[in-house]
C-alpha cells in the first residue's frame, strides 16, 4: 500500500504518511490511509453508491486537506463510507480544482470492522512535497 501509519507522532490522534509518482496517486492513497483508520478492511468498503467530488484550492496541501475533509463530511452526514479511486487535478486560474467520483455504501457495522472514528484533518505537522521521487504526504487525523 502507499501508505504507512506512524505510531509515535501523535498520540491522541493518528498519523500516516502517504505516497505516489504524481499527486493524483498520492491524493488516492492518502483517502485509503484515512479511510483504513475508520475501516479495518477496505475490501469490505463495496461500491454501491457514487458521489461526484469538486474541490479548489491555492495549492496540493489545502487542496487534500480539502478533499480529506470532504470525505468525512459524507461519512458524518450521510454515514457513507467512500473510496477514491481516481482523481484529476487541473489549474484553475489562480487555483488548482480536483474532480473525483468517490465510490462507497453506508457503513455496516455486521460487515464493516470499524476502526476508529476521524473527526477532521489537523495542520499539526501537515505537509504535501514533490521531490524527485515523486509526492509525499504527512497527515495526522484528529480521531
Amino acid at each position: 500500500m502507499p501508505f504507512e501509519f506512524i505510531d509515535d507522532i501523535a498520540t491522541a490522534d493518528v498519523a500516516f504518511k502517504a505516497w505516489g509518482r504524481t499527486a493524483e496517486e498520492l491524493f488516492v492513497a492518502a483517502s485509503d490511509a484515512m479511510l483504513n483508520v475508520m475501516v479495518a478492511d477496505l475490501a469490505s468498503v463495496k461500491p454501491r453508491q457514487q458521489r461526484q467530488l469538486t474541490v479548489a484550492a491555492e495549492d496540493h496541501e489545502m487542496l487534500l486537506f480539502a478533499l480529506l475533509q470532504e470525505l468525512i463530511f459524507y461519512k458524518d452526514a450521510e454515514m457513507l463510507l467512500l473510496r477514491v479511486p481516481e482523481v484529476s487535478i487541473a489549474a484553475d486560474g489562480e487555483l488548482l480544482r480536483l474532480s473525483a467520483v468517490a465510490e462507497g455504501e453506508e457503513i455496516d457495522v455486521r460487515r464493516h470492522e470499524m476502526g476508529v472514528d476521524v473527526k477532521a484533518v489537523t495542520l499539526h505537522r501537515y505537509r504535501v512535497e514533490e521531490s524527485a521521487q515523486g509526492w509525499q504526504a504527512m497527515v495526522i487525523l484528529d480521531i
